[in-house]
Formats: structure tokens, sequence, C-alpha cells
């Protein structure tokens, strides 16, 4: 069954070298916004970065917005925003979706 929904956008999967070729990015780079609390790759059992699709688009985003000279605390600041806004909208498209179920008794 292939996958329609996108999450596979949030499978961390990719080697911190692909994501290097990927993004432009230098290894460097990648651990640096890692070590800033900016982007959280999964570690493999042998200690080895996994990051996802989604965690590239962060990552181009984070380096378009540092070229833009903005401070690293001020994306993160962003970042956890956006998280929360997200979370907040999933929680209540759900609860919408329980009402409608539940008057519509499904």
């Amino acid at each position: 069954m292939p996958l329609t929904d996108g999450s596979f956008k949030h499978k961390k999967v990719i080697s911190i070298g692909t994501v290097s070729e990927l993004t432009g990015l230098t290894e460097r780079q990648i651990r640096y916004y890692e070590s800033r609390k900016l982007i959280f790759p999964e570690r493999s059992k042998t200690g080895l970065r996994k990051f996802s699709f989604q965690d590239i688009e962060t990552l181009i985003e984070i380096a378009n917005r540092l070229e833009d000279g903005v401070w690293t605390n001020e994306i993160r600041k962003e970042l956890k925003g956006r998280e929360q806004f997200i979370a907040e909208a999933k929680l209540s498209n759900h609860l919408i979706n329980g009402k409608i179920n539940a008057q519509l008794k499904l």
C-alpha cells in the first residue's frame, strides 16, 4: 500500500552525509544546528544521526534565515511557535471531528 498521507516525510532514515549533499550544508553546520537545538535527528543503534525529509526542509529554512541575519535563538523561538501552533491545530481538528461524529452518531 503506497504512502499517500505524507507520513514518509517524518521517517528518520537519511544519513548526515546524504542530508549534506541534498542541502549543500556541511556536516559541521548540521551538527552545529543540532547543538543549538534547532534540529533533532534520531540516533541509530550505532550512534549515527538519522534525519527525515521534514528535517531537510527545516535545515534549508534555518540556513536561509541565518543568511538573512536572524540569530539562532530567534529561529528556535519561531520553530517552537510553529510546532505549538500545529499541535494546537491538530487537537482542534480532532475535537471538531469528534463533535461532528457524535452529532452524526458515526
